[in-house]
């Protein structure tokens, strides 16, 4: 493959047995995944949740990565999520397996308890 060139297309169903087949592997060796699994098209159905997309989406920086990423989530690409504090990680079944990042630094406490006092009582 040359640097001018994209990876060859690999299809929904090639992508789930690719998956199928690394869960169990993983499974074999007691590790637990944690895929991420949606009803119909919608992500997010909570407030808090189609916040953190909207706010995801003001920070894209490709065209094309956030759309990317929903196509894999909605055809049950992301076979595992994992949150921890200021980190999520998660493992994804693209052309190949691969994973990805996301690091939020923590806010200090104090900073935390002048937000919630703030915030208290409203939604805005």
């Amino acid at each position: 493959m040359s640097w001018f060139s994209y990876r060859p297309y690999v299809s929904v169903a090639q992508r789930r047995s690719q998956a199928a087949k690394h869960a169990q592997k993983l499974a074999k060796v007691g590790r637990a995944l944690s895929p991420v699994k949606i009803e119909g098209r919608q992500i997010a159905r909570t407030f808090w949740g189609k916040a953190w997309c909207e706010h995801l989406e003001s920070f894209s920086d490709y065209a094309n990565r956030l759309p990317r990423g929903r196509t894999y989530v909605r055809n049950g690409s992301v076979l595992d999520v994992q949150i921890a504090a200021g980190k999520i990680t998660a493992m994804i079944m693209g052309s190949s397996l691969y994973s990805a990042t996301i690091s939020v630094v923590p806010l200090k406490p104090t900073r935390w308890q002048a937000i919630k006092m703030e915030c208290a009582g409203k939604i805005d």
